[in-house]
Formats: structure tokens, sequence, C-alpha cells
């Protein structure tokens, strides 16, 4: 169950109750044995840390997990709620090997940074979403292998039939196209959309013919609203909506999740054994920057963990909770007070209450496609 465990503003606690309350009425059964996952940063729960190709300082982690925790982040991730909705574990990443993780629930194998189109040398990633699907068929692979061994592994590895029967869930392409505006036209950006689909359409397929038949898909939410991308691609206020996010970036981000639609139509008519849930992430973003203040926040494009202060807070070469020596003086990026007032955490990802909120809108059903507002049993638990 989801449980809204930190302290917030009596504002807060209302706009919480008013947006889960009508979950609680539904009692058709909604279960999966596992879940597995896959994605870029939105997503990852610890591989991109546990490859090594990055650190976390805090404050990251600090307001639920009171540590970083492989997630850029404060807190929770949309999946982590996801995943505790229906009553399953927070996942762990793939590549997280400390500790003896369980993946009897399922396994995750999204890392920061990652794209859907092949990396190469200059990707900020080595983990596309090629590589990603590679994981999970050798991680498929070894569980078959020590399930034939006997039980003896039986509470850390998923049953044989989970893989037909568990959830496949996806959150990818924000960073393809993000990463593109850097190097190329609006025009450019636009066009090499097919070209990434295509490449996405590839491992939904050779997902399928392994047996997956459940697929969650997230489109892109909206990159324009980013602090980073404001400060980068923003200066010009012509080139900027009334919320102070940027035309061209949301533009991009529409026509991906239009084509993204598309292909998920697509192949659920090609996939007639299967469902294909697609999620409007954009509008439950959008919608939450616009009326920031009716869900209980005060700042919907300024970053709490960040340095150089109001509007964004955020500067590119100083990352959460990082020290470094700027102009012969020592500067940290700071959390702020309450991260409870803010929907942007490090300039490019979303608090802990901000991804509540995308979470309880999500299991309202409304805003997917097709609709299951009338399958949803989720109680979601407040706790003040």
């Amino acid at each position: 169950m989801v449980q809204l465990r930190t302290m917030a503003p009596m504002a807060k606690f209302l706009a919480s109750i008013f947006l889960l309350i009508p979950l609680a009425f539904a009692d058709i059964s909604f279960n999966y044995p596992a879940i597995f996952n896959f994605g870029d940063s939105n997503s990852d729960t610890g591989a991109r840390i546990a490859a090594g190709l990055e650190s976390l300082e805090p404050p990251n982690g600090g307001s639920y997990f009171r540590r970083p925790a492989g997630r850029f982040c404060d807190g929770r991730l949309i999946i982590d709620f996801l995943t505790d909705a229906m009553d399953m574990p927070f996942l762990n990443a793939y590549l997280d090997s400390v500790g003896a993780p369980s993946f009897q629930k399922g396994c995750n194998f999204a890392a920061a940074g990652s794209t859907i189109l092949p990396a190469t040398a200059s990707s900020v990633s080595p983990f596309s979403f090629g590589i990603q699907v590679a994981q999970f068929f050798r991680f498929k692979d070894r569980v078959l292998e020590l399930l034939a061994t006997g039980n003896k592994y039986k509470r850390y590895i998923p049953q044989v039939d989970f893989f037909s029967q568990g959830l496949y869930m996806f959150d990818m392409g924000q960073n393809d196209l993000a990463g593109a505006f850097y190097s190329k036209t609006d025009d450019q950006v636009i066009a090499s959309i097919p070209t990434i689909l295509v490449e996405f359409q590839t491992g939904l397929k050779q997902l399928y013919d392994q047996g997956a038949r459940r697929f969650w898909i997230h489109n892109t939410g909206p990159l324009g609203c980013l602090p980073q991308n404001i400060g980068i691609f923003g200066k010009d206020p012509s080139k900027l909506d009334e919320l102070g996010c940027v035309n061209s970036q949301n533009r991009a981000a529409k026509l991906f999740n239009l084509q993204l639609h598309a292909l998920c139509t697509k192949l659920q008519g090609e996939f007639a054994d299967a469902n294909i849930t697609y999620i409007d992430i954009f509008s439950i973003k959008y919608n939450l920057i616009a009326n920031f203040s009716r869900y209980g926040f005060e700042h919907p494009i300024t970053a709490c963990c960040g340095y150089g202060g109001p509007p964004l807070n955020y500067d590119s070469r100083i990352s959460c909770g990082q020290t470094k020596i700027f102009n012969g003086s020592s500067v940290t990026a700071k959390g702020c007070n309450d991260t409870t007032d803010y929907v942007n955490w490090d300039g490019i990802h979303y608090t802990d209450a901000a991804n509540l909120h995308v979470s309880s809108q999500i299991l309202t059903g409304k805003y997917s496609d097709p609709p299951f507002s009338d399958k949803m049993p989720f109680l979601l638990k407040l706790k003040f």
C-alpha cells in the first residue's frame, strides 16, 4: 500500500486526501507476481551507482531512506510508489550485488542516463534499452538454471511462471530527446523520433517473443519544464510558454508521445494475447506544474537541491550534494528546508512529494489507455 510517511503542511494533507479518496472504492483484483522494469533515472533504483559510474551524496535519499539510496531523488520514485501500491517490495537494481538482494518479486534494469537508442562513446550511460533487454535475458536464463537445481534459491529469485505472468514496465525516451537538443536543431530532433521508436519496438518484440504479455509503458514528461533545460535553452523569454517552460522541448515530447501512443496501439493489435497499457505521464506532470498550489506545492520549476538561487536554483557545473570551488570559493549544492514544497528535486528529477502526486494520478486509471479506473483495488493509506 502507498503510504504518505513524511510530515507536510496541512494544505498538502488535504490535497493528498482529495487526490487519493477515489482509489479506495474499487475491489477488482489487479495483482502481478513480479515486476520487471526498464528505463532511465526516472526509475533507476541503484544501477548507475552500483556500476560505479557516479556517486550520490546527501541530501539525496534523505526524506525517506535517510541516506542516498541509489535514486536521483530525496526519497522515492514513481516506481517505488507503484510497487508499494501493488503490495510489492521496492525493486532491486540488476547490477546491485551487495547485501544479498532479493529478486523474487522482480528486477529493475533501469539505469540513469540511459537511452532507447544504442549508446555511443559519448553517451552518458552504456546501458541503452537494447543492453537492458539483453541483461533481462541473462537474468532469466540464470534464474532458470538455478531453479533447475532445486529450492535453495527460491526465496531470492522469481518462479518460472512469473516471467509470463509478471508486469513489464517501461519509462524511457527522455534522454534520447533531451540529449539530442545539444547537437541538433528542433526539426532534426523531431525527425529522429521514428528511429528511436523502431528501436523501442524491437526490444518490446524481443520481450514478447520471450513470453512477456503484460506491458506498462510511460510516455515522456514535459522536458521543457525541467530547470536544467530552462537554464540552457530558455534564456530567450520568447522561447518560453506561459508556465516558463521551453516550448520547443515540450513540443518534441508531445510529438514523441503521440507516436509512442500510436506504436502501443499498433502492437496491441499485433500482440493479440498481450495487454499493453499506455500511461500519459506528460499530462500528469504538466498539470502539476500548471496547478502546483492547488496540490500543496509552492515551487513548480525551482530545484530544491542545487546552487544559484531563484528562479531555477540550478547550475550545471555542480550536482546536488556536491561541493566545488568556484572562483576561489567553496560552494555546495544544498537541499531546501522543506522538500514537500518543491516539485523538482535537483534540476532534472522530481521530489518524493511530487512523485507521490504523479503516482496517485496514475493509479486513478484516468491517464491510461485503456483506462483501468474500474480495476484498481488500491487503498492508499495516509499516515500523518
